[in-house]
């Protein structure tokens, strides 16, 4: 059992390996295998011509497929995937309003796979999985939010992440404390005195136990440090003794939050993963703070001033808009801006808005000679 886990976890990192090391080759693999899909939906019959590129289909945002993710949830799913939604998620809606997105199998598996890679890199190159044998503190949203009705029927469903967490509680060995389960049942929302009840129930159910990560979304995990500080006078650092900060969700993570979180969490690495809830898109591999694509398990374009390009084409300094084919979504605009650090290492630096575009054109004018 114990080799063929482990034969497992090396033919995962080795598939990201083998991506970055031929991206053309390793987004011409993915793009066939998903129009293989996107062919047996409405929505891919309407707009593939008979060569099956992903040309045809037409850049789309959330609000453009949201007529046709509405004819999902009325039980059609064949509008838009090849299989049944086997749950629904909703974005934490920071940007705007809150998106609810459906769930497939396939998506889980390349989240599985691809949010797992961080993971397993890390410890692999740090002395093997015995140093992340312990707990990971849940600070995940809850995934008992709302109520909807989806193929005639009635379901419940919260945020992506806590959704995620509970349908894979365990990996590489690590063990959620909390469990989703018990992060649920506070049915707590996202008024300040939820996140407090929240935040104590985290900490009482966490600080006897042996936690060596924490894994989310960083302004979470800087909230619940300033909570402890506030409430119990201690920080993170004075509880438990991390062997890594694995961090999501935002942009900037490691020149905006990783001197913080190490301050707050204690001197652990901070490990840097570019996941939404549309999907595990990349991660950090090694000590330059920078994230590298998952070739194999989605393709991507970006969005430029130039026009329209691959990601793995980009030259150093050339940025633009994400747009990103899943197993869900074909083409689909995420709405992040994404810069080329050289040889496959790239950095989101924002969303895709007229202030942020204007932000980076000023950095760039003025810090362009030193990039």
């Amino acid at each position: 059992m114990l080799a063929e886990a482990m034969r497992r976890i090396t033919d995962n990192l080795d598939a990201w390996r083998k991506g970055l090391d031929a991206p053309a080759e390793a987004q011409d693999v993915i793009m066939e295998s998903l129009i293989e899909d996107y062919v047996k939906t409405d929505y891919g019959k309407t707009h593939l011509s008979s060569s099956h590129s992903i040309n045809d289909f037409p850049l789309a945002g959330y609000a453009d497929l949201k007529p046709v993710i509405e004819k999902v949830q009325g039980g059609e799913y064949q509008a838009l995937l090849v299989e049944e939604p086997i749950t629904w998620v909703m974005t934490r809606g920071t940007t705007g309003v809150s998106k609810v997105i459906p769930v497939t199998q396939r998506h889980m598996d390349h989240l599985i796979n691809g949010g797992s890679r961080a993971i397993l890199n890390h410890a692999m190159s740090h002395g093997g999985f015995e140093m992340l044998m312990g707990g990971v503190l849940n600070l995940q949203f809850p995934s008992n939010m709302k109520v909807m009705m989806s193929g005639g029927k009635e379901m419940v469903y919260g945020f992506s992440s806590g959704t995620y967490a509970r349908l894979n509680p365990m990996m590489a060995g690590l063990s959620l404390v909390p469990r989703q389960e018990e992060i649920d049942a506070l049915e707590t929302g996202l008024s300040v005195e939820d996140w407090e009840k929240r935040y104590e129930f985290i900490y009482q159910r966490a600080k006897d136990e042996n936690i060596v990560t924490v894994m989310g979304v960083a302004p979470v995990q800087t909230g619940f440090a300033r909570y402890l500080k506030k409430r119990h006078d201690v920080y993170p650092r004075d509880i438990w003794k991390l062997k890594v900060i694995f961090s999501t969700s935002v942009a900037k993570i490691q020149t905006k939050y990783g001197s913080w979180l190490k301050r707050l969490y204690g001197e652990a690495p901070v490990v840097e993963m570019y996941t939404a809830t549309e999907g595990a898109f990349g991660q950090q591999m090694d000590n330059l703070p920078y994230w590298m694509p998952n070739y194999d398990l989605y393709y991507y374009e970006v969005k430029t001033g130039q026009g329209l390009k691959m990601l793995h084409e980009l030259r150093r300094g050339e940025w633009g808009s994400v747009v990103v084919s899943t197993p869900m979504f074909p083409r689909y605009m995420i709405g992040d801006l994404v810069e080329a650090m050289g040889k496959n290492y790239f950095r989101v630096f924002g969303r895709d808005k007229p202030l942020t575009v204007l932000e980076h054109r000023v950095y760039r004018l003025l810090f362009g000679w030193f990039l």
